[in-house]
């Protein structure tokens, strides 16, 4: 009765307000989307679905790993964004007006904006995490240190020594090695000059012989281009794989608030919300069942 004396009032207020939106449900529908990818994410992280990763070991990843990793992000969206839209459509208090094309429309934009206001409370949610982690503490990397960390295993084993090296601050030789080879995938590649620098270092910082500095020179140069080379291919596939999703998130919020709406004004359920409700029927059924035989 109270819905129906709502969607009366609003109707009376005249044709521009049935296209306000209706916040609760909105509100309702992002935040729905927001714990379900939550839930997914984490769980397909669990379970090695990751993008990307801070582990050496991740540069090793076949690239069949990638591609079902960039399917598990976009389907967790459809799910997550089509829960939400479903959600936000389902409960609109409708204006009062009939099953049209209009009606749905109405549903859908209000999926629509559960799915854009879902994104930017991820999006400041992801924000916030990364600041907490990325601020330095003694528990964390100190500030001074500016290494990039893909290619922190190619610096430990540029330095590794077997003698016992000098009590001194390592972390500027570190991240002017770090400088130069990230120069090792540009078109130019590490310069003769940069490359002779490195050997310096090398042979001054280990007590290796020349020859020998060469030659882990050239060994951690070839590391690097690839180490940087998996890296760039996982950002790329990171980045399409998120812009799929959200796309396709779109799409799924606004089908859901849909079918969401349908089912709000009576139309019938899917075949698989159907079949869901038969374990709730067989239950009712056998709490009968005693009463039956009395």
């Amino acid at each position: 009765m109270s819905i129906e004396t709502l969607g009366e009032a609003a109707q009376d207020q005249g044709g521009c307000d049935r296209w306000t939106l209706q916040w609760t449900p909105i509100v309702a529908g992002a935040l729905a989307a927001c714990a379900a990818s939550s839930i997914m994410i984490t769980f397909g992280a669990a379970v090695g679905l990751g993008v990307s990763s801070t582990s050496p070991t991740w540069r090793d990843a076949s690239v069949m790993l990638s591609v079902l990793s960039g399917i598990f992000l976009i389907l967790q969206s459809l799910i997550s964004f089509g829960c939400g839209g479903y959600l936000a459509g389902r409960s609109r208090v409708p204006y009062g007006e009939a099953v049209t094309d209009d009606a749905a429309n109405r549903d859908g934009l209000h999926g629509v904006t559960s799915w854009a206001l879902a994104i930017i409370l991820g999006t400041a949610l992801a924000a916030l995490v990364a600041f907490a982690a990325g601020r330095p503490s003694s528990l964390t990397q100190p500030a001074t240190m500016t290494e990039p960390s893909v290619l922190s295993y190619e610096i430990d084993h540029l330095f590794r020594s077997a003698r016992q090296l000098p009590a001194i601050d390592q972390a500027p030789l570190r991240s002017e090695a770090a400088r130069i080879l990230m120069m090792s995938s540009s078109h130019s590649g590490i310069s003769a000059d940069d490359r002779a620098h490195l050997v310096r270092l090398v042979t001054a910082t280990t007590g290796l012989a020349a020859p020998d500095a060469e030659h882990r020179v050239d060994t951690v140069i070839a590391d690097s281009r690839t180490a940087i080379s998996h890296a760039r291919a996982s950002g790329i596939i990171l980045a399409f794989s998120v812009a799929a999703a959200l796309l396709f998130g779109a799409v799924a919020a606004w089908a859901g608030a849909e079918a969401g709406g349908g089912h709000r004004n009576g139309a019938p359920l899917s075949e698989w919300m159907t079949h869901a409700n038969r374990f709730n029927r067989r239950s009712s059924s056998w709490q009968r069942s005693p009463t039956r035989r009395r």
